[in-house]
């Protein structure tokens, strides 16, 4: 197991957060890089099954998926109950703040070349992906392994890798390895760890992780709501004269197009300067720093920091969270409060 930089949560099964404020660049190390696991981390098979609406049911090993084509994709991956913490009223779940986020340096095989070989059927509408992970969900009461599918014309995505590296080397165990399945621009619920079999299916899967949890209004959650987060300078700090401030925006959907800040709590909104926001690969989170911030008046100042990302299809950050019962998708804007004097 990588060594560990995080904030954990639970330590079995182990879920543990990116410690934001420590972060500064586009690539998130393995061992600082949010962890969520459902059930205990399992010994993967170094083989994996393609069965289901195919014309070539077939086994290929590990070793065979490392002599296929491979590319390598910087992605920023986020947990769909990242900001769960601050819905009200409460939900169950995993309590996470803001860190339930990352980006790595992903390698592997599409698998859209994988899914050939076994050429799929006509029928086929869903790819299954089957995780080793199991165990029993409080709700259900059976033991069940973690599987999640994707539309069959997602799966065949030109990025969505069966992915065998992370940042240049073997993924860790907690971060799926040796196996893991990376959907670009998806909350992490569909990145299934521990690949250990994938079926093609000619109907929907209706499974408890597909139709139970990570569903959002009755459909299953799809892509990364955008934010942008502030991890300097921290809530309920003392700063003289001077001020910068910097952190992270992302979405799913479209890049990051503009990043805006407000020193009054949301009344008012400046944009953050191109200048400032760091270029990423079109996966990555887009890192912001602005230095020298121009503190006006005189004596104690109080403000109410906030920042909110809106991406090239026009998609933003409510001010209001959308409270749900299973505390998805709160990219609702947060508020940094500091003090300075001038």
């Amino acid at each position: 197991m990588a060594e560990r930089d995080l904030l954990v949560l639970s330590e079995e099964p182990l879920n543990a957060e990116t410690n934001l404020g420590e972060r500064t660049g586009t690539i998130t190390p393995a061992g600082s890089h949010y962890v969520r696991t459902h059930f205990p981390i399992p010994q993967a098979p170094r083989e994996i099954a393609v069965e289901g609406a195919v014309g070539r049911p077939m086994s290929i090993t590990f070793d065979e998926i490392h002599t296929l084509p491979a590319k390598t994709l910087a992605v920023t991956l986020e947990c769909a109950g990242n900001g769960r913490r601050f819905l009200e009223p409460k939900v169950p779940g995993e309590q996470w703040g803001l860190g339930a986020v990352g980006t790595a340096e992903w390698t592997g095989t599409p698998l859209r070349a994988v899914l050939e070989l076994a050429a799929p059927d006509p029928s086929a509408v869903e790819v299954l992906f089957r995780g080793a992970d199991e165990g029993v969900p409080k709700d259900l009461g059976k033991r069940i392994a973690y599987e999640r599918s994707l539309p069959i014309d997602d799966a065949r995505g030109d990025d969505v890798l069966l992915a065998y590296l992370m940042n240049g080397e073997e993924i860790p165990r907690e971060h799926g390895g040796p196996l893991r399945l990376v959907v670009p621009g998806w909350y992490g619920m569909a990145s299934v760890k521990w690949i250990s079999r994938i079926t093609l299916l000619d109907r929907p899967f209706a499974g408890f992780y597909q139709t139970d949890r990570y569903v959002l209004d009755g459909s299953p959650l799809r892509m990364i709501a955008p934010r942008a987060v502030l991890t300097y300078p921290q809530d309920g700090t003392r700063h003289e004269r001077a001020l910068w401030i910097a952190g992270f925006a992302w979405s799913g959907a479209a890049p990051i197009a503009r990043v805006e800040l407000s020193t009054d709590g949301g009344k008012s909104w400046a944009k953050v300067p191109h200048a400032f926001l760091q270029d990423s690969p079109r996966y990555a989170w887009r890192p912001f720093r602005m230095e020298h911030l121009l503190i006006r008046g005189s004596g104690v100042q109080h403000w109410s920091l906030v920042v909110r990302a809106t991406d090239a299809l026009g998609n933003t950050q409510p001010t209001e969270a959308s409270w749900n019962a299973l505390g998805y998708a709160n990219n609702a804007l947060r508020t940094v409060r500091v003090e300075v004097r001038s």
